[in-house]
This record gives C-alpha cells, structure tokens and sequence, in this order.
C-alpha cells in the first residue's frame, strides 16, 4: 500500500493519496478543488485515481470530488448518514456516486477502506478504516479521521450554529461527538491517525502541529479526550468554550460543496493589468481590489483606493472569504507577479474564479509617481491609543476573538471580530474616529482596511496589546458582544 500526506498549509488541510502498487490504482480522500496536484501525485508513483472520497461536507473550502468525477470518470465515495438534510446533493443520482453508511466498504484494488459513521463535527461524517488486505493484513492499518478526531484535538461541533447560523444545535452536535469517541476509543492502540487538518485550522481551538498520531497516543495525551472522560457534562461545556469566530466564508462553502461546487478545469491564469486599464479599474465600484502586500506599514502609507489588505500567508484565505461575501465579483490582485499562480489556487479553494488580472509593486509605484489615485490610513502605537480612548471624538474597536477579549479589553471598547466584520459592521458608530487594535497589529491592519473602505474615519494601532497593560490604564473583563451570525439558508 501507498499513502501520501498531501497538505495546504494556508488553510492547514490534509488530503490523502492511497494507492494499490500491485494494480496500479489509487483514491484521494478529501481532496481540494484545484485537482491537478493530486493527479500528478498519482502519476508520479505510477498510478491511476480510479476513486474520490469524502469525510463529510466541508466548512473551510471547496472539495474536488465533482472536479475529479467529472475530468476523471471516477467512482466517488460519499456520506449517506446524517439524514436528507445532509446529503450531498450533486451525488445523490449520480451514475458513479456511491453513498455510504456505517460499515459500509469499499476497495480500491486490494486496498480497504471501511466507513465508520463519527457524527459531531457534522451529522454526516464518516471516518475511514483502512486495511491493507493486498499485504495479507486482516486488519486495519489506521484511521482517516477527517474532522473527527485530530492530533490533539477533536472537530468543532459550533461550526453549524456559528458560521452557518443553524440555531441551537451546537449543544446537540458536541453531545453527538461525545456519543462518536467510543469508536474511536475502542480502537487498539497502535493504528495510525490521518487527520483531515493541523495547526492552524479553524476547524477546531488546539490543533497539533505533528501530521499523523496514533490512537494511543492520543488516548494517552488528548486533551479533548480527557475532558470526555469526566463525562458528557464536562465534555460539552469545555468543547464549546471559547472556540474562535469562524470565517464567514464557511456557511457558502457549505452551501456550495453540498449543491456541488462549479467545474473549474484549468485555474484562471490572470495577465498582467496595464497601467492605462489600472485608471479604469480602480473607478469600477464592481471590482475588488486585494492588495497582498506583507508589509502593513507600505499598504497603510499608500495604497489603491478601496483595497483590502490581505497578506498572502496562511491568513490570505480567511481574510479574502470573510470580507468579500460575493464570491462572484472579480479580483485585482496587487501582488508580486511570481506568486500570482499562489494566491489564484487560494482563491479558488473557496470559490473565486474570476480574477480580473494583477499589478506589481514595481506597477504601482509607477502609479502614484503618475499621479494616480492613492489612500492612506493614519497609524499609532497602544501608548498614542492610551492618550485617546476615553476621548469622545474616538471610539476604540477591539478585533480580537472573543476568547481574548473576555480575558481583558480596553472599557468601552466595541468587539467585532476581523472575520465577521460584513455582518456585525453596523455596531459601529459612524461619527467618531475609530482606534482599531487586535493583539499585534496584524489583524487590526486587515480590520482597518476594510473599514476604511467601507468609509469609516480609522486610525490603525499598530502594536501589542500588551503595551495597554504597560500604559498604566484600566483594564475590563468580561464576556463579549453577541458574534454569531444570522441564519443561512443550509
């Protein structure tokens, strides 16, 4: 048997090639909706993806299992658990989906693979068995565990209540997964665990950064797991609390992935944005420019006007799906033309296919040199923000999460998330000069770009929020404003 990790380290999402040596064929669990990579993979150790898999219908981007169907002819393997609510639509008649339920297996030359239904992160998710039955093994090898069980962690049950806005089933979903871990628990120790993501998902609160685990070690040093064993009560309180905002791109992505996402075929390939097409873009109040620059100090101090600052790291993802809600209105990137080909695949992981074309940086000095038209944003540090705060004429936004915020905040200040920013930007006055600080500058510059855009009179803090501490001034407790949002059609 052949297993290969395939892993997206912005949005921390593994996928998994397992191949059949012996025949040559081979299945991509979980896989993201650029396929090209993962049919090169398979190419590359001489083999031919004859099967799609999936855990369950993702939050956090769009799956290639209807990209992979469709170019490919291959089988495709679904969850048919969970209810009608909970199907995957695209698949339910299709001529090469089959829908499975607990117990069910398939092969894949002589490789097994065995659903197990582990509800609690969703109600249709399903976990994979995997025997190795071509290597003379009766049993299985390990555990693909999707958004299940993670190393370290377990999957978030509030993703359907906090970012697809289901009321009042984040309780039932965490009594769910408490009821799934004996089937992880029961497992023997030495079985291997493939998780569906890593540090830095927003999949769950306390991701590992290691890639694979095994069952007894995370029996041994879980925490998740631990609080499962003080009981259902102790387990559902302590999943639930302080789990981050989620990006409010998840509840499309739901949408989308269920109904089935759009055949992209080839990634968009954007040309270079001459000057003289720049004037007339930046007047288009359809387009959305997204200015990937690392440095915020540059952006601040000059930028296009109207552009969102959107670093092109591992936030480059959940900063384009939280603050753009239309995924159907086209991007100019500023962005350095060798990384155009990066951010294009990021963006059409969560459903931007239409991406107008890019400036560099060279471009748009260029530009401003010109004449062209420029923005700025006024920025300080937390020791200027200390002389302002309780002076009528500002108000001071706090864009951390909420877990954050509860452990100290500046009194008086307005939370808003930086990821939930579209829905809750109403809670802000329009009259007063906004101080917008998060923890160290980095999230407070995105927050401030998009407000500013928006037309709001912002200053950007730009400093730890330690230094609050240091300037000697108060320091509230307490819990946050309401930040889920409103319910989404699902």
């Amino acid at each position: 048997m052949l297993l290969r990790q395939i892993f997206d380290p912005r949005l921390a999402q593994y996928a998994y090639l397992i191949g059949c040596p012996a025949t040559g064929e081979a299945v991509v669990i979980d896989p993201e909706r650029d396929v090209d990579r993962y049919i090169e993979a398979a190419e590359a150790e001489g083999l031919t993806l004859t099967a799609v898999a999936e855990t369950h219908i993702h939050a956090d981007f769009l799956s290639g299992a209807r990209e992979l169907s469709e170019r490919l002819n291959v089988r495709v393997y679904v969850s048919a658990e969970g209810g009608h609510d909970w199907q995957v639509e695209w698949a339910t008649d299709h001529p090469k989906a089959t829908l499975l339920r607990h117990g069910d297996t398939f092969r894949v030359g002589n490789i097994e693979l065995k659903a197990v239904h582990t509800p609690g992160h969703t109600p249709e998710h399903i976990s994979y068995l995997v025997t190795d039955r071509g290597g003379g093994a009766d049993d299985p090898m390990g555990l693909l565990t999707g958004d299940f069980v993670f190393v370290g962690d377990v999957g978030r049950p509030d993703l359907l209540e906090q970012a697809a806005g289901i009321e009042g089933v984040q309780e039932e979903s965490a009594r769910a997964l408490y009821a799934s871990l004996p089937a992880f628990l029961g497992l023997e120790d030495h079985l291997q665990v493939w998780p569906g993501h890593g540090a830095g998902s927003a999949c769950g609160k306390a991701l590992g950064a290691v890639p694979t685990t095994t069952v007894g070690y995370e029996r041994r040093h879980n925490a998740a797991l631990d609080f499962a064993r003080a009981g259902e009560e102790a387990f559902v309180d302590a999943i639930l609390a302080d789990q981050p905002e989620p990006p409010l791109y998840f509840a499309r992505m739901k949408e989308l992935n269920r109904a089935g996402p759009a055949l992209l075929g080839d990634i968009p390939r954007p040309h270079r944005v001459a000057l003289q097409e720049l004037a007339a873009l930046t007047k288009d109040p359809n387009i959305v420019i997204v200015d990937t620059r690392t440095p915020r100090s540059a952006y601040m101090a000059r930028h296009l006007p109207g552009a969102l600052h959107a670093p092109l790291d591992r936030t480059f993802s959940t900063v384009v799906g939280s603050l753009v809600e239309d995924e159907t209105r086209p991007i100019l990137l500023v962005i350095d033309g060798d990384r155009v080909e990066e951010a294009v695949r990021e963006l059409v992981r969560i459903g931007f296919d239409t991406i107008e074309g890019f400036v560099d940086e060279a471009q748009l000095e260029e530009w401003f040199a010109g004449g062209g038209a420029g923005a700025t944003i006024s920025e300080i540090d937390t020791a200027r923000m200390a002389e302002l705060w309780d002076d009528p004429r500002y108000r001071v936004v706090d864009v951390r999460s909420g877990a954050e915020y509860r452990a100290g905040h500046v009194p008086g200040a307005t939370h808003v998330p930086h990821t939930r920013l579209p829905r809750l930007e109403d809670r802000l006055p329009r009259g007063q000069t906004l101080l917008v600080h998060c923890g160290t500058g980095k999230r407070s510059a995105v927050a401030s770009a998009y407000l500013a855009a928006r037309g709001h009179d912002v200053v950007f803090v730009d400093d730890d929020w330690s230094g609050w501490a240091a300037s000697g001034k108060p320091v509230e407790q307490g819990q946050p404003g309401e930040t889920s949002v409103a319910a989404t059609p699902f």
